[in-house]
């Protein structure tokens, strides 16, 4: 077992041992239906501390040739809730895995340079180890892989983890950020030699011009989940279980944790019930760790601010473009702000308009999105909580004061006392 090259079953044995384990292995279900077609390049976006790197350490046991995994999943709803016409070891230990982590490697090296060829070299090397035999170039780390592929005659799967890590250590550095996007086009980009490459992290893809050249991943969001809105965070109906088997207040559990409404695609036999209004595509997701650690403690109360945060709500919130900060007094007093999130880049950096803000927001599990609305709104009392945290200073008091009397005139115009309005 190496490093990155067919890393093994390590990291996902630990969560399968672990006391509150929700299997998500279903989603292997799907990857599997896409290995070796055109949709293959698979990146999943969420909000830290909702699974992401689990899943990554599913996909690593399950597809990683050397891994000898049947035992750790025949007991799995990957085996056990297959459907009869389902092979669902199919791809079972059939491919050699990459697993890459990207904050392992960014920031170690002073230019996008440095950091591509020590990731390259770290890949190669193993290769070299694995398959000695197969001619390798120290500086083209697609040809290596291309010509390890076709004398093994045994396809890749790709797995990067944090993939949009850059994006986040140099948010304003465009040259490394362009580099990088360059990097992984050519070495993932209509080869032959990928049969999978699943990317995780914070944003999806980056919107960059030309760069948006990662055109060939479909994003899988907390805007636009689709197959994936199940397999990251937790369900309605796991949660219940989670709560019975705890003795936990199923109702104030939801208070706290749930408000993430993801829309999941529509089965072909549900599709007439859709368009007359008659079948329900959403399903409620819970943030996974909050809810774990209430279960754990039998405490409810805010865990979100437990765990190390890439970014302060309160930086962006600050950021005033188009009346922001009066939209967020909206939002705390539990209403609702319709947004387009069409103008923004995915990255942490490029705002131009007030809506820009609101989406990342949205990546960063901060807002949740109505996709029949196009509206933003707090999720629940946990992330309330954070925005009532980041809104104490007194610039905050004097726009909630505003916004008070605006609601205040508002009603007595509804009521025709606007001339008692102080």
């Amino acid at each position: 077992m190496a490093t990155y090259l067919n890393p093994g079953t390590g990291k996902f044995k630990k969560a399968l041992d672990s006391e509150i384990y929700v299997d998500k292995t279903r989603m292997i279900s799907y990857l599997n239906s896409v290995v070796n077609t055109e949709q293959c390049y698979v990146c999943v976006s969420r909000p830290r501390r909702f699974g992401k790197s689990m899943a990554a350490s599913m996909i690593c046991a399950y597809y990683d040739r050397e891994a000898d995994s049947r035992e750790l999943f025949k007991n799995t709803a990957l085996c056990v809730e297959s459907l009869p016409d389902e092979e669902w070891d199919r791809y079972l230990g059939r491919f050699d895995v990459i697993k890459l982590v990207m904050t392992e490697f960014v920031g170690k090296d002073k230019d996008i340079s440095g950091f591509t060829r020590r990731l390259s070299n770290s890949i190669l090397k193993e290769l070299e180890e694995k398959y000695p035999d197969v001619e390798y170039d120290p500086d083209d780390l697609a040809l290596s892989m291309d010509r390890c592929y076709r004398k093994s005659g045994i396809g890749f799967v790709i797995v990067i983890d944090e993939w949009d890590a850059i994006f986040r250590e140099y948010k304003n550095d465009k040259e490394a950020q362009t580099g990088y996007l360059d990097y992984l086009r050519d070495w993932l980009k209509d080869k032959e030699y990928i049969a999978l490459a699943y990317m995780t992290g914070i944003l999806p893809i980056k919107k960059y011009g030309k760069h948006s050249a990662l055109n060939m991943f479909y994003d899988y969001s907390m805007i636009s989940p689709m197959q994936m809105a199940e397999y990251t965070g937790f369900t309605e109906d796991e949660v219940r279980k989670l709560c019975s088997r705890y003795s936990m207040d199923y109702e104030q559990i939801r208070d706290w944790y749930d408000g993430y409404s993801l829309r999941r695609p529509v089965p072909v036999d549900k599709r007439a019930d859709y368009r007359m209004g008659k079948y329900d595509n959403k399903v409620s997701v819970y943030s996974p760790l909050s809810v774990v650690n209430a279960m754990h403690t039998g405490i409810i109360e805010n865990y979100w601010n437990k765990t190390e945060t890439y970014e302060a709500l309160a930086e962006y919130i600050r950021m005033d473009f188009d009346g922001l900060r009066e939209v967020v007094a909206i939002l705390m007093d539990g209403g609702r702000c319709r947004i387009d999130t069409g103008t923004y880049q995915n990255d942490m950096s490029s705002f131009a308009y007030r809506d820009d803000i609101l989406t990342m927001l949205i990546h960063l599990g901060y807002l949740c999105y109505d996709t029949e609305t196009s509206e933003v709104y707090i999720p629940n009392k946990e992330v309330l909580d954070e925005f009532k945290s980041s809104t104490k200073g007194s610039e905050w008091q004097e726009i909630f004061r505003e916004y008070r009397q605006s609601q205040e005139l508002l009603e007595a115009t509804w009521a025709g006392n606007e001339d008692k309005v102080p």
